[in-house]
C-alpha cells in the first residue's frame, strides 16, 4: 500500500519560535503550512497576534492566516472542517504539511476531531450572561472550577466567552465540557507527527516580556485603537487588546498596562504548556536545535 501523506505538527508556547521553524521545514518539505492559531485568523489582528510578516509569508506558502474578520463567528468546529477540506485536496498531490500554532484545542481538532457538542436550550446562555454581569466573572470561574476542573486548568479563565461556552454546555449536558473535547477516535487520511518546541521558562517568559516589547514598538497601541469600537467582540476577548481597552478606558495607565500583556501572556504560556505536556505523541527539541537535526528526524520517521 503506498504510504499515507503526513501532517507535521510544530507546536509550543507563544513566542518559543515555531513560526520561523515552520519556514524551515516548510522549504525543506516542499509543504504549505497552515496556522492553528485561533486568533491570527483575523485580518484585523497582526502585530497583536504575532502573526508572521509579509517577508515570513513570502518565504512559504502559508493557509488560515488573516482569512477572517473579527466580525464573523467562527469556530473551532468551523476550523476543523475548512482544514479538513483544505488536506483532503491537497494530500492528493503532496506528500507533506505543516500545521503550526499554540492553540492546543485546534491543532487537535485537525489531528483528533471534535466530539459533538450538545445543543443548548434557550435561556442557559442568558443566565450566564446575567451572573457575569451581576455578580462578575469570578463567580463563573468559580463555577466552572467546581464542574470541570480539567478544563479550568487549561483554559483562558479571563475569557468570559470561553467560561460561558464550557458552563452551557456542562449544563445542557450534565458532563464535564473536557469530556467533549477528546474526540480521539476520529480517523483520519493522514499520518501525523508532532514536534514540539520548549526551552526553561526563564527563558519563555523572557522571549515574552521581549516579543511584548517589539509590538509596542511595531504599533500595537494604533492596531488596538482602530478596533477599539468593537472591543466586546468575542475575537477580542484576547491577551494584548484586553489590558489595552482598559487603559483607554481610563482605568489602568499604560505602563501598567504592558506589565499585564506580558503577565498574562505568561500565564496563556503556562496553560499551553499543561495542555501539550498531555500529548505523548510530541517530541520535544529545545528552541536553540539546530532545524537540520529536526529534518533528519522527520526524514526517518516519516520518510
Amino acid at each position: 500500500m503506498p504510504k499515507k501523506p503526513t501532517l507535521i505538527c510544530v507546536v509550543g508556547a507563544t513566542a518559543i519560535g515555531k513560526t520561523a521553524l515552520s519556514i524551515k521545514l516548510a522549504q525543506h518539505f516542499s509543504a504549505e503550512i497552515l496556522s492553528a492559531d485561533s486568533r491570527q485568523f483575523y485580518k484585523e489582528m497582526s502585530i497583536g497576534t504575532a502573526a508572521p510578516t509579509p517577508e515570513e509569508l513570502a518565504q512559504a506558502t502559508h493557509h488560515f492566516i488573516h482569512h477572517k474578520s473579527i466580525h464573523e463567528t467562527y469556530t473551532v468546529g468551523d476550523f476543523e472542517k475548512e482544514a479538513i477540506g483544505f488536506l483532503n485536496a491537497y494530500f492528493k498531490n503532496n506528500h507533506y504539511a505543516i500545521l503550526v500554532g499554540g492553540s492546543g484545542l485546534y491543532v487537535d481538532a485537525v489531528v483528533y476531531g471534535l466530539n459533538t457538542f450538545p445543543e443548548v436550550p434557550d435561556g442557559i446562555r442568558e443566565r450566564l450572561e446575567a451572573v457575569l454581569k451581576v455578580n462578575g466573572i469570578e463567580t463563573l470561574q468559580q463555577e466552572l472550577k467546581e464542574k470541570d476542573p480539567v478544563y479550568y486548568a487549561s483554559a483562558d479563565i479571563k475569557n468570559p466567552r470561553r467560561l460561558i461556552r464550557a458552563l452551557e454546555v456542562i449544563e445542557a449536558s450534565g458532563k464535564p465540557y473536557s469530556s467533549f473535547r477528546k474526540g480521539m477516535n476520529t480517523q483520519r487520511d493522514f499520518d501525523t507527527l508532532f514536534i514540539g518546541l520548549t526551552a526553561d521558562r526563564e527563558v519563555i517568559y523572557n522571549r515574552i516580556n521581549q516579543r511584548v516589547d517589539l509590538m509596542i514598538d511595531n504599533g500595537l497601541i494604533h492596531e488596538a485603537k482602530s478596533v477599539y469600537e468593537h472591543k466586546e467582540l468575542n475575537a477580542l476577548q484576547t491577551v494584548g487588546y484586553r489590558e489595552l481597552f482598559a487603559h483607554f478606558d481610563g482605568a489602568i495607565d499604560l505602563d501598567f498596562a504592558v506589565s499585564e500583556i506580558k503577565k498574562n501572556t505568561r500565564r496563556f504560556a503556562k496553560r499551553q504548556g499543561t495542555w501539550f505536556k498531555k500529548n505523548e505523541q510530541i517530541t520535544w527539541y529545545n528552541y536553540l536545535t539546530s532545524p537540520k537535526k529536526i529534518i533528519a528526524y522527520i526524514t526517518k520517521k516519516a520518510p
